[in-house]
Protein backbone atom coordinates (compact mmCIF):
# COMPACT_ATOMS: atom_id res chain seq x y z
CA UNK A 1 0.00 0.00 0.00
CA UNK A 2 1.39 3.25 -0.75
CA UNK A 3 1.91 6.10 1.81
CA UNK A 4 -0.55 8.27 2.48
CA UNK A 5 0.47 12.25 1.59
CA UNK A 6 -0.63 14.60 3.49
CA UNK A 7 -3.67 17.19 2.26
CA UNK A 8 -4.17 20.48 3.04
CA UNK A 9 -8.14 21.63 2.44
CA UNK A 10 -7.94 25.25 1.70
CA UNK A 11 -11.79 26.78 2.37
CA UNK A 12 -12.11 30.29 0.91
CA UNK A 13 -14.95 31.94 2.93
CA UNK A 14 -16.05 35.63 3.48
CA UNK A 15 -19.10 35.73 5.16
CA UNK A 16 -20.74 31.88 5.68
CA UNK A 17 -21.92 31.90 9.09
CA UNK A 18 -24.78 29.61 7.73
CA UNK A 19 -22.76 27.37 5.77
CA UNK A 20 -19.08 27.31 7.51
CA UNK A 21 -19.79 24.68 10.06
CA UNK A 22 -21.04 22.55 7.57
CA UNK A 23 -18.08 22.20 5.13
CA UNK A 24 -16.15 21.69 8.17
CA UNK A 25 -18.40 18.69 9.84
CA UNK A 26 -18.29 17.58 5.87
CA UNK A 27 -14.14 17.50 6.03
CA UNK A 28 -13.85 16.02 9.55
CA UNK A 29 -16.24 13.06 8.57
CA UNK A 30 -14.11 12.13 5.73
CA UNK A 31 -12.32 8.42 6.12
CA UNK A 32 -9.06 10.32 5.31
CA UNK A 33 -6.45 10.28 8.25
CA UNK A 34 -6.64 13.28 10.11
CA UNK A 35 -2.81 12.98 11.27
CA UNK A 36 -2.38 13.11 7.30
CA UNK A 37 -5.08 16.22 7.51
CA UNK A 38 -4.53 20.05 8.09
CA UNK A 39 -7.31 22.40 7.04
CA UNK A 40 -6.95 26.06 6.56
CA UNK A 41 -9.78 28.44 6.57
CA UNK A 42 -8.90 31.85 4.52
CA UNK A 43 -11.21 34.20 5.66
CA UNK A 44 -12.06 37.47 3.62
CA UNK A 45 -12.15 39.69 6.42
CA UNK A 46 -15.84 38.56 7.26
CA UNK A 47 -17.95 40.83 9.22
CA UNK A 48 -20.68 38.06 10.68
CA UNK A 49 -20.22 35.02 12.89
CA UNK A 50 -18.06 33.03 10.71
CA UNK A 51 -14.39 33.54 12.28
CA UNK A 52 -16.00 32.92 15.43
CA UNK A 53 -17.82 29.82 14.17
CA UNK A 54 -14.42 28.82 13.05
CA UNK A 55 -11.90 29.67 15.63
CA UNK A 56 -14.85 27.36 17.96
CA UNK A 57 -13.49 24.29 15.72
CA UNK A 58 -9.75 25.14 16.03
CA UNK A 59 -10.16 24.99 19.62
CA UNK A 60 -11.30 21.49 19.20
CA UNK A 61 -9.03 20.31 16.31
CA UNK A 62 -5.44 21.97 16.23
CA UNK A 63 -5.35 21.20 12.27
CA UNK A 64 -8.45 23.92 11.53
CA UNK A 65 -6.60 27.11 11.32
CA UNK A 66 -8.13 30.46 11.02
CA UNK A 67 -5.74 32.38 8.23
CA UNK A 68 -6.83 36.25 7.38
CA UNK A 69 -7.48 37.48 3.61
CA UNK A 70 -6.96 41.09 3.61
CA UNK A 71 -7.84 41.29 -0.15
CA UNK A 72 -11.11 39.17 0.61
CA UNK A 73 -10.92 37.66 -2.99
CA UNK A 74 -10.89 33.91 -4.00
CA UNK A 75 -8.18 33.78 -5.87
CA UNK A 76 -6.13 35.61 -3.31
CA UNK A 77 -7.20 33.20 -0.60
CA UNK A 78 -5.78 30.01 -2.41
CA UNK A 79 -2.82 31.51 -3.37
CA UNK A 80 -2.77 31.88 0.95
CA UNK A 81 -3.67 28.89 1.40
CA UNK A 82 -0.79 27.62 -0.86
CA UNK A 83 1.80 29.49 0.65
CA UNK A 84 0.68 28.42 4.07
CA UNK A 85 -0.10 24.70 3.30
CA UNK A 86 2.12 21.92 5.02
CA UNK A 87 0.62 18.89 3.22
CA UNK A 88 1.74 17.73 -0.47
CA UNK A 89 -1.74 17.78 -2.07
CA UNK A 90 -3.84 20.90 -1.71
CA UNK A 91 -7.83 20.56 -2.00
CA UNK A 92 -9.75 23.43 -2.20
CA UNK A 93 -13.33 23.34 -0.62
CA UNK A 94 -16.21 25.52 -0.95
CA UNK A 95 -18.49 27.01 1.34
CA UNK A 96 -21.05 25.96 0.09
CA UNK A 97 -20.67 22.48 -0.15
CA UNK A 98 -20.41 19.46 1.08
CA UNK A 99 -18.45 16.08 0.26
CA UNK A 100 -18.85 12.61 0.40
CA UNK A 101 -16.58 10.59 3.29
CA UNK A 102 -14.47 9.16 0.72
CA UNK A 103 -13.93 12.30 -1.41
CA UNK A 104 -10.72 12.92 -0.72
CA UNK A 105 -9.40 9.24 0.08
CA UNK A 106 -10.51 8.68 -3.51
CA UNK A 107 -8.96 11.56 -5.21
CA UNK A 108 -6.04 10.58 -3.40
CA UNK A 109 -5.63 7.36 -4.74
CA UNK A 110 -6.26 8.39 -8.31
CA UNK A 111 -3.70 11.39 -8.02
CA UNK A 112 -1.49 8.11 -6.77
CA UNK A 113 -2.56 6.37 -10.25
CA UNK A 114 -0.49 9.02 -12.19
CA UNK A 115 -2.87 12.18 -12.66
CA UNK A 116 -1.62 15.93 -11.35
CA UNK A 117 -5.46 16.90 -10.29
CA UNK A 118 -8.43 14.78 -9.26
CA UNK A 119 -11.73 16.02 -8.59
CA UNK A 120 -15.40 14.59 -7.67
CA UNK A 121 -18.88 14.62 -9.61
CA UNK A 122 -21.12 17.13 -8.68
CA UNK A 123 -24.51 16.83 -7.49
CA UNK A 124 -26.42 19.57 -7.30
CA UNK A 125 -29.10 20.49 -4.59
CA UNK A 126 -32.03 22.93 -4.24
CA UNK A 127 -31.45 25.17 -1.03
CA UNK A 128 -35.10 25.26 -0.84
CA UNK A 129 -37.89 23.28 -1.26
CA UNK A 130 -40.16 24.66 -3.46
CA UNK A 131 -40.48 24.23 -7.16
CA UNK A 132 -38.34 26.75 -8.51
CA UNK A 133 -35.62 25.53 -6.24
CA UNK A 134 -35.85 22.25 -7.40
CA UNK A 135 -36.23 23.44 -11.14
CA UNK A 136 -33.18 25.44 -10.48
CA UNK A 137 -30.76 22.57 -9.33
CA UNK A 138 -32.32 20.07 -12.08
CA UNK A 139 -31.67 22.48 -14.81
CA UNK A 140 -27.86 22.87 -13.30
CA UNK A 141 -27.71 19.31 -13.81
CA UNK A 142 -29.04 19.04 -17.61
CA UNK A 143 -27.08 18.40 -20.44
CA UNK A 144 -28.25 21.76 -21.91
CA UNK A 145 -28.18 23.84 -18.86
CA UNK A 146 -24.25 23.03 -18.64
CA UNK A 147 -21.68 21.56 -20.11
CA UNK A 148 -19.40 20.61 -18.05
CA UNK A 149 -18.96 17.12 -17.38
CA UNK A 150 -18.55 16.94 -13.54
CA UNK A 151 -22.19 18.58 -13.42
CA UNK A 152 -23.88 16.31 -15.98
CA UNK A 153 -22.51 13.22 -16.33
CA UNK A 154 -23.22 9.96 -14.79
CA UNK A 155 -19.63 8.74 -14.63
CA UNK A 156 -18.67 5.04 -14.87
CA UNK A 157 -15.30 4.89 -13.78
CA UNK A 158 -11.92 7.80 -13.77
CA UNK A 159 -12.00 9.76 -17.12
CA UNK A 160 -9.67 12.22 -17.84
CA UNK A 161 -11.14 15.72 -17.76
CA UNK A 162 -10.78 19.51 -19.26
CA UNK A 163 -11.56 20.54 -15.48
CA UNK A 164 -12.92 19.50 -12.38
CA UNK A 165 -14.67 21.27 -9.46
CA UNK A 166 -13.20 21.07 -5.82
CA UNK A 167 -10.29 19.50 -6.73
CA UNK A 168 -7.16 18.21 -4.96
CA UNK A 169 -3.50 19.05 -6.74
CA UNK A 170 -0.16 18.02 -6.42
CA UNK A 171 1.55 20.87 -5.02
CA UNK A 172 4.29 20.35 -7.01
CA UNK A 173 1.90 21.64 -9.95
CA UNK A 174 2.21 24.55 -9.02
CA UNK A 175 5.86 25.21 -9.16
CA UNK A 176 5.44 24.02 -12.74
CA UNK A 177 2.30 26.14 -14.05
CA UNK A 178 2.53 28.57 -11.23
CA UNK A 179 -0.19 29.79 -8.70
CA UNK A 180 -3.88 30.95 -9.29
CA UNK A 181 -4.06 34.42 -11.59
CA UNK A 182 -5.57 36.97 -8.89
CA UNK A 183 -6.47 39.00 -11.71
CA UNK A 184 -8.98 36.26 -12.09
CA UNK A 185 -12.14 37.00 -9.89
CA UNK A 186 -14.36 34.19 -11.64
CA UNK A 187 -12.93 31.07 -12.86
CA UNK A 188 -9.88 31.09 -11.70
CA UNK A 189 -10.00 27.49 -11.58
CA UNK A 190 -10.92 26.70 -14.75
CA UNK A 191 -8.43 29.06 -16.12
CA UNK A 192 -5.59 26.96 -13.57
CA UNK A 193 -6.96 23.88 -14.64
CA UNK A 194 -6.38 24.54 -18.50
CA UNK A 195 -2.93 26.08 -18.11
CA UNK A 196 -2.20 22.70 -16.18
CA UNK A 197 -3.06 20.86 -19.19
CA UNK A 198 -1.25 23.45 -21.75
CA UNK A 199 1.84 22.50 -19.67
CA UNK A 200 1.68 18.16 -20.14
CA UNK A 201 -0.76 17.92 -16.48
CA UNK A 202 -3.60 15.10 -16.40
CA UNK A 203 -7.25 16.10 -14.95
CA UNK A 204 -9.55 13.38 -13.49
CA UNK A 205 -13.11 13.24 -13.17
CA UNK A 206 -13.43 10.65 -10.16
CA UNK A 207 -16.94 8.71 -10.12
CA UNK A 208 -17.08 7.57 -6.42
CA UNK A 209 -16.22 11.09 -5.15
CA UNK A 210 -18.84 13.24 -4.74
CA UNK A 211 -19.42 16.84 -3.89
CA UNK A 212 -22.86 18.25 -2.96
CA UNK A 213 -23.49 22.16 -4.07
CA UNK A 214 -26.44 23.93 -2.67
CA UNK A 215 -27.93 26.14 -5.69
CA UNK A 216 -29.08 29.25 -5.75
CA UNK A 217 -32.76 29.37 -5.21
CA UNK A 218 -33.91 32.38 -6.62
CA UNK A 219 -34.01 33.54 -10.63
CA UNK A 220 -32.16 37.14 -9.24
CA UNK A 221 -29.59 35.62 -7.81
CA UNK A 222 -29.51 32.61 -10.68
CA UNK A 223 -29.17 35.76 -12.94
CA UNK A 224 -26.63 37.44 -11.38
CA UNK A 225 -24.37 34.60 -10.84
CA UNK A 226 -24.39 34.19 -13.63
CA UNK A 227 -24.25 36.91 -15.47
CA UNK A 228 -21.32 37.25 -13.53
CA UNK A 229 -19.38 34.07 -14.75
CA UNK A 230 -20.40 34.84 -18.58
CA UNK A 231 -18.67 38.30 -17.92
CA UNK A 232 -15.68 37.07 -16.25
CA UNK A 233 -15.00 34.04 -19.21
CA UNK A 234 -14.71 37.11 -21.12
CA UNK A 235 -12.75 39.31 -19.06
CA UNK A 236 -10.43 37.01 -18.04
CA UNK A 237 -8.91 36.59 -21.30
CA UNK A 238 -7.38 40.24 -20.72
CA UNK A 239 -4.80 38.53 -17.49
CA UNK A 240 -4.42 35.09 -19.25
CA UNK A 241 -3.97 33.12 -21.77
CA UNK A 242 -6.89 31.24 -23.19
CA UNK A 243 -8.35 30.85 -20.29
CA UNK A 244 -11.74 28.85 -21.14
CA UNK A 245 -12.79 26.00 -23.31
CA UNK A 246 -14.76 26.89 -26.31
CA UNK A 247 -18.39 25.79 -24.78
CA UNK A 248 -17.92 28.60 -22.84
CA UNK A 249 -18.51 30.77 -25.65
CA UNK A 250 -22.01 29.14 -27.02
CA UNK A 251 -24.30 31.62 -24.64
CA UNK A 252 -22.10 34.52 -26.21
CA UNK A 253 -22.81 32.99 -29.56
CA UNK A 254 -26.67 32.67 -28.44
CA UNK A 255 -27.25 35.91 -27.66
CA UNK A 256 -25.32 37.54 -30.37
CA UNK A 257 -27.76 35.50 -32.93
CA UNK A 258 -31.10 37.17 -31.38
CA UNK A 259 -29.71 39.85 -31.62
CA UNK A 260 -27.65 39.67 -35.20
CA UNK A 261 -30.80 37.51 -36.39
CA UNK A 262 -33.68 39.79 -34.89
CA UNK A 263 -31.76 42.65 -37.24
CA UNK A 264 -31.85 40.96 -39.95
CA UNK A 265 -35.49 39.63 -39.78
CA UNK A 266 -36.38 43.08 -40.53
CA UNK A 267 -34.57 42.88 -44.02
CA UNK A 268 -34.80 39.63 -45.48
CA UNK A 269 -37.83 36.67 -45.82
CA UNK A 270 -34.48 33.80 -46.16
CA UNK A 271 -33.26 35.51 -42.49
CA UNK A 272 -36.16 35.54 -41.23
CA UNK A 273 -36.78 32.42 -41.95
CA UNK A 274 -33.42 30.59 -40.87
CA UNK A 275 -34.25 32.97 -37.62
CA UNK A 276 -37.17 31.57 -36.48
CA UNK A 277 -36.12 27.73 -37.57
CA UNK A 278 -33.48 28.15 -35.57
CA UNK A 279 -35.29 29.88 -32.38
CA UNK A 280 -38.01 27.39 -32.59
CA UNK A 281 -35.59 24.07 -32.52
CA UNK A 282 -34.07 26.02 -29.35
CA UNK A 283 -37.55 26.11 -27.44
CA UNK A 284 -38.49 22.69 -28.72
CA UNK A 285 -35.19 21.21 -26.88
CA UNK A 286 -36.08 23.35 -24.16
CA UNK A 287 -39.53 22.17 -23.50
CA UNK A 288 -38.57 18.37 -24.39
CA UNK A 289 -35.75 19.12 -21.24
CA UNK A 290 -37.96 20.34 -19.01
CA UNK A 291 -41.09 17.95 -19.64
CA UNK A 292 -38.59 15.11 -18.75
CA UNK A 293 -37.28 17.66 -15.56
CA UNK A 294 -41.05 17.65 -14.72
CA UNK A 295 -41.80 13.84 -15.31
CA UNK A 296 -38.85 12.70 -13.14
CA UNK A 297 -40.24 15.39 -10.18
CA UNK A 298 -43.83 14.30 -10.97
CA UNK A 299 -44.46 18.39 -10.90
CA UNK A 300 -46.14 20.39 -13.05
CA UNK A 301 -45.02 23.45 -11.72
CA UNK A 302 -41.50 22.67 -11.74
CA UNK A 303 -41.82 21.92 -15.90
CA UNK A 304 -42.85 25.29 -16.10
CA UNK A 305 -40.13 26.99 -13.74
CA UNK A 306 -37.47 24.68 -15.36
CA UNK A 307 -39.29 26.65 -19.03
CA UNK A 308 -37.68 29.82 -17.31
CA UNK A 309 -34.33 28.81 -15.57
CA UNK A 310 -32.69 27.55 -19.36
CA UNK A 311 -33.80 30.90 -20.50
CA UNK A 312 -32.62 32.52 -17.86
CA UNK A 313 -29.19 30.53 -17.57
CA UNK A 314 -28.51 31.07 -20.87
CA UNK A 315 -29.25 34.73 -21.64
CA UNK A 316 -27.25 35.90 -18.06
CA UNK A 317 -23.47 33.94 -19.13
CA UNK A 318 -24.44 35.40 -22.74
CA UNK A 319 -25.62 39.02 -22.03
CA UNK A 320 -22.50 38.93 -18.97
CA UNK A 321 -19.87 37.81 -22.14
CA UNK A 322 -21.52 40.59 -23.84
CA UNK A 323 -20.15 43.03 -21.24
CA UNK A 324 -17.13 41.59 -20.96
CA UNK A 325 -16.50 42.58 -24.83
CA UNK A 326 -17.72 45.78 -24.36
CA UNK A 327 -15.75 46.60 -21.28
CA UNK A 328 -12.62 44.78 -22.22
CA UNK A 329 -10.74 47.16 -21.61
CA UNK A 330 -11.79 48.90 -18.49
Amino acid sequence: MKELPKVSVVIPVRNEENFVGKVLDSILNNDYPKENLEILVVDGMSEDKTREIVKSYSEKYSFIKLIDNPHRYTPHALNIGIDNMSGEIMMIAGAHTTYSENYISECVKTIQNGYDVAGGVMVTLPRSNNPKAIAIARVLSHPFGTGAKYRTREVKRVEEVDTVAYALYKKEIFDKVGKFNENLIRNQDIEMNLRIRRNGGKIALVPNAKSYYYARDTFKALWKNNFENGYWVIKSTKYAEMPFSVRHLVPLMFVMFLILGSILSLFSMMARFIFLSILALYFLIILISSAGIGIKEKSFEVFLYSLVVFVVLHMAYGVGSIKGLIFYRR
